[in-house]
């Protein structure tokens, strides 16, 4: 009687977990298999017309002139490459960062009760929102392309103000002081570096002591104090860590020094352990005051992919790339050595230290053509049209989405923090928008992957960004497919890497349950 009452497992035809894992693996090889086969066959027919597709033209000679970016003549067409790809980081991390402020400030804005503020929010809001990235990138450009010429205050038609020696505005762009790191500055951090280590434990035992004994926590002011106090000692004393040179300089011989074999194995090790840890923190967060809870089919996938991305892994240290090794020691052999050099000694046989920051106004040099001088922190028209038209495009869709999370918290958290006395910017700083950036952070980070990839509109105004390079590159070389391939792996990592961040900022501002 007991076993007629226990279900007798399907047949695996009939299994619908068995079925569900056939179908997506049926997928994953067609889709898998439809992409490479029309890679392939595009090769091929590229090949036909004596276009091989192949990834050699990195290592041959650019030919081309870079408007701007770390390496305006480059030696190599991947040098190029990548100066555009540094270009493209450097317009979506300053994007990013303006327009997460001007949105903050805007959404605010449209809450206030001031009613001029009100206003110009929601008019920033539903006037710029409404207009296409790429019509606001053109615009600014067109605006920048009309202003005065380049001119100092020698030249007949006055100077390039509003603020000459400070700031200058003209058709060729704007140039604004610029603050950078000296010599000092990696002596400055290494102190610095240090001496927050008793710092920190101080911090630990102030906020235990508060824990015990209970009253007002002063362990964010000592901290702070002390940490104003740890940068002045490290400011000036910073030539003291300049002994840093030589373990540096023996890290870079003994990295140098690993076999290739031994490296393969540590990224192997890498890769298995990291599918290992995941494997037990899944299993670990399954498991209830009663033991593990059971697991369904998607946790067991879950499991299973992560052991076959370690066997990929392994796949490819070994057999599709072993050449990834020697890279990698290659690689880590030059940073160490360049690390090393920032502890160096200078041209004069003295240490490099005493000032870890420089700054410089800006300048403009005379001559047939006038240009900005390189001691400023310069936007090129070309540069600044696509910055503003980004930023303020995407700030209005930040603000709304910043004043939806306001507005998302319940009444009553407003009505408490004012019943403890606290003012309407305290309230805002302390209860609401901590708990508005839970409910933000998600849509905020699909506004930076938007921000990121509308990068890719530079070409319209001539920005040597990642995507306007590679086409110069693939003009002179018919490498089409090649260069596509390397847009695409650039963007997905680069997004992947934006959710990554926004993820884990996400899980932190979570409401831990208990």
């Amino acid at each position: 009687m007991a076993l007629a009452n226990q279900h007798s497992r399907p047949p695996l035809w009939r299994d619908a977990a068995v079925i569900k894992w056939l179908v997506q693996i049926a997928v994953f090889v067609v889709v898998v298999g439809a992409l490479w086969f029309l890679a392939n066959v595009a090769g091929t027919n590229l090949a036909d017309k004596g276009f091989e597709v192949n990834y050699d033209f990195l290592e041959g000679p650019a030919n081309i002139q870079l408007g701007e970016g770390i390496d305006t003549v480059p030696d190599t067409a991947g040098r190029a490459v990548w100066s555009g790809m540094a270009n493209t980081l450097r317009i979506a991390g300053a994007g990013i960062l303006v327009s997460t402020i001007l949105g903050v400030l805007v959404g605010l804005a449209r809450l206030s009760s001031n009613w001029l503020a009100n206003k110009v929010g929601s008019v920033f809001v539903e006037t710029l929102r409404n207009i296409p990235v790429l019509v606001q990138i053109i615009l600014w450009f067109a605006i920048i392309s009309s202003l005065g010429a380049l001119t100092n205050a020698e030249s007949e038609a006055g100077e390039s103000g509003p603020i000459p020696g400070w700031l200058y505005i003209s058709q060729k762009g704007l140039s604004i002081p610029r603050i950078f790191y000296a010599d000092g500055f990696y002596q400055f951090m290494a102190l610095l570096l240090l001496l927050c280590i008793p710092i920190w434990f101080i911090n630990g035992s102030l906020k235990a002591k508060r824990d015990r004994e209970g009253g007002e926590s002063i362990a964010g002011r000592v901290t702070f104090g002390l940490f104003l106090l740890a940068a002045a000692v490290a400011w000036f004393a910073n030539p003291i860590m300049a002994f840093l040179e030589s373990p540096l300089y023996a890290i870079e011989d003994l990295w140098r020094s690993i076999p290739q074999a031994v490296m393969q194995i540590v990224l192997t090790a890498i890769a298995a352990g990291a599918a290992v840890d995941f494997i037990r923190r899944f299993l670990n967060s399954r498991r209830t005051p009663a033991g593990l809870a059971k697991l369904t089919d998607d946790d067991y996938f879950r499991m299973i992919f992560a052991a076959v991305g370690a066997m990929i892994a392994a796949l490819v240290v070994w057999v599709m790339w072993p050449g990834l090794s020697s890279w990698i020691i290659n690689s880590g052999g030059d940073f160490w050595g360049w690390f090393g050099d920032k502890f160096g000694t200078d041209v004069d046989g003295g240490t490099r230290g005493n000032r870890p920051l420089d700054a410089m106004k800006p300048a403009i040099n005379e001559g047939r053509f006038s240009n900005f001088a390189p001691t400023g922190l310069t936007m090129t028209i070309a540069f600044a049209s696509l910055f503003f038209g980004l930023v303020f495009y995407t700030a209005s869709f930040i603000a709304e989405i910043v004043r939806g999370g306001v507005l998302a918290v319940a009444k009553g958290q407003t009505e408490a923090a004012a019943a403890l006395g606290l003012s309407r910017s305290q309230a805002l700083r302390k209860v609401i928008l901590p708990q508005a950036f839970r409910i933000v952070m998600p849509p905020l980070g699909n506004q930076y992957l938007n921000l990121t990839k509308n990068t890719s509109l530079a070409i319209a105004v001539g920005y040597s960004d990642v995507v306007q390079v590679g086409q110069t590159v693939f003009n002179k070389n018919n490498q089409v497919l090649a260069v596509l391939s390397i847009w695409a792996a650039f963007y997905l990592v680069c997004s992947l890497t934006i959710s990554f961040v926004v993820n884990k900022i996400n899980a932190r501002l979570a409401i831990v349950e208990r």
